[in-house]
């Protein structure tokens, strides 16, 4: 059957499982919005393309499969690269489709011409360009399969106008096959044999292809085991925060006891996890030339194997499918003090350190923790307001948490708005600041186009919050570039459809939250929040006098 190249793309999505894109639209790939017009695929239509590309990236991290995502190209492409430097550091599954210039005009600096394998090749996993509208089946096939495989992450398509718009009579691909890396079958025996040599483990958890029943897998192998287990950055819902075994998670803002338990630990097993800069502090709780502590990774690329610690065993496959043999092991030694030791400094680090002001964050924070769901999805972008979260809120279930490991400050919105869209009946809360929601905030009308319904709890300080923290260390009381002019976030709310409100005290919160979720719509709760609040545990004042001492 000969159709055209739009067309084909589109039947090629469907046969792949795809259920919904993201995209901007653009004059580049007409032909691609034609066949997606009665594909049956949903194309939620963003307001920037770094919103849409955050917004497939929230898809890949909740469903597991590669998010997809339609831009122009030019400044499309280019706004884009945003989400796909989000989905290469937190190893999410994304393919983005680049509208293209006319190939036979390729090398003349075309209206919007990039060269795309040279612009994303340092941020994608891999970067094509297809040339003949015959072998688009083959190259969105490789682009799904490279998406998955080893450490997930996001591959980049160019579409050429003239190719999408040319017709073919090209067969319909078959689904990738999976293909499944087997676990020696000794690794589990290893694994077990150095743990009973260990008088100091700790697990380390992270990385990609979790699921709930990984998360219960953990669960039990840490209570089988008796074991502390640490949780990577941002992978907060990997483990019931309340199980007896869970010790914190491995922040920007970490709890100075568990950074002293990873570098007094003589074991390290690390499950999914890259052990990347944030978990280990700039490499300096764990030294990479000298360890002094025996490492067994696992992970499923084995180009992660040794590309910063050598590890006594490395083991290339999935932490759940390792965690599926680990489950069903005896116990292999009493750490039993050790962990409970590591259990109670971390429920000392969770008991709030007030903050300065009427409003505190701490307590909005531990109210939401205490009276959401316990499915409730909770997103977030970057910024200091994220510290509060991060160290107050208990995760309970795996698929609540939505925040990037690569530190990009505008995603906690876009992929609020995604969340929301893929599970209308859960509640959906983005926790921002003020610069933060500002990046995304524009997606306030896509949410209300597509019926999203996001409770956005806005943190405003009238700063970029970060950066004046490290200002006022390295050059106090000399304030340069990090002061903001807000809007009435509350209106702002009003204006799109939804639910606005300003709160002033944390009294006020609870029956603030109440309204917004009985308005049914998207809804701003914003906070005023004291400018002294710098991080949980220092105010600005204080950070100030001790750069100037």
């Amino acid at each position: 059957m000969i159709r055209h190249g739009g067309k084909i793309l589109s039947d090629q999505l469907v046969k792949l499982g795809v259920r919904r894109v993201f995209s901007v639209p653009g004059e580049s790939f007409l032909a691609a919005l034609d066949g997606l017009y009665d594909s049956g695929i949903q194309n939620v239509v963003c307001r920037q393309e770094g919103g849409a590309a955050m917004m497939a990236e929230a898809y890949g991290k909740m469903t597991g499969q590669p998010g997809v995502c339609f831009v122009t190209r030019g400044p499309g492409a280019t706004n884009a690269s945003a989400g796909v430097h989000v989905a290469r550091q937190d190893s999410t599954p994304l393919v983005l489709f680049v509208g293209q210039i006319d190939n036979r005009q390729t090398d003349r600096e075309t209206f919007q011409e990039v060269d795309y394998r040279a612009m994303f090749g340092g941020l994608a996993k891999w970067v094509a360009q297809v040339d003949h509208t015959e072998r688009l089946p083959e190259y969105i096939a490789r682009a799904f399969r490279v998406a998955m495989s080893g450490r997930p992450g996001p591959v980049v398509l160019a579409l050429p106008e003239n190719m999408l718009s040319a017709s073919a009579d090209v067969a319909d691909l078959r689904q990738p096959a999976d293909i499944a890396q087997p676990i020696p079958v000794d690794s589990a025996q290893a694994i077990m044999h150095a743990l009973a040599q260990a008088e100091r483990p700790l697990v380390v958890a992270g990385g990609p292809h979790w699921d709930r029943q990984a998360q219960a897998d953990l669960q039990a192998f840490a209570a089988q085991q008796n074991l502390p287990v640490a949780l990577g950055f941002r992978r907060q819902d990997y483990m019931d925060n309340h199980h007896a075994c869970y010790a914190g998670d491995l922040n920007v803002g970490i709890n100075p006891r568990l950074a002293a338990r990873v570098r007094d630990a003589d074991l390290l097993l690390l499950l999914g996890t890259r052990f990347g800069d944030i978990e280990t502090q700039g490499y300096t709780l764990v030294d990479p030339a000298d360890p002094q502590k025996v490492i067994l990774h696992i992970h499923a690329d084995a180009d992660e194997l040794g590309r910063v610690y050598t590890p006594d065993l490395g083991v290339t496959t999935t932490a759940p499918a390792m965690l599926r043999q680990l489950v069903q092991m005896a116990p292999a030694g009493n750490w039993a003090d050790w962990t409970a030791a590591a259990r109670a400094d971390y429920q000392a680090w969770i008991t709030p350190q007030q903050s300065p002001g009427e409003l505190k964050q701490e307590q909005v924070i531990q109210w939401l923790s205490d009276n959401l769901p316990g499915d409730a999805i909770v997103t977030n972008g970057a910024g200091n307001y994220a510290a509060w979260l991060h160290r107050y809120f208990v995760y309970k279930q795996y698929g609540t948490q939505l925040a990037p490991t690569s530190g990009s400050m505008g995603y906690g919105f876009p992929a609020a708005v995604s969340a929301s869209i893929e599970n209308p009946d859960r509640t959906v809360v983005c926790l921002a600041g003020d610069g933060c929601f500002q990046m995304t905030c524009n997606e306030l009308s896509t949410a209300a186009q597509h019926g999203a319904k996001p409770i956005v709890v806005v943190m405003n300080n009238g700063r970029y919050g970060t950066i004046r923290m490290h200002q006022e260390k390295h050059y106090p009381g000399r304030v340069s570039g990090t002061a903001l002019a807000n809007p009435d976030f509350a209106a702002l709310a009003r204006a799109y459809g939804g639910h606005g409100e300003r709160v002033g005290q944390s009294a006020d919160f609870p029956a603030a939250f109440a309204r917004a979720q009985a308005a049914g719509t998207l809804a701003i709760i914003e906070c005023q929040v004291d400018e002294e609040a710098l991080t949980t545990g220092a105010t600005l004042s204080a950070v100030r006098a001790a750069a100037q001492g």
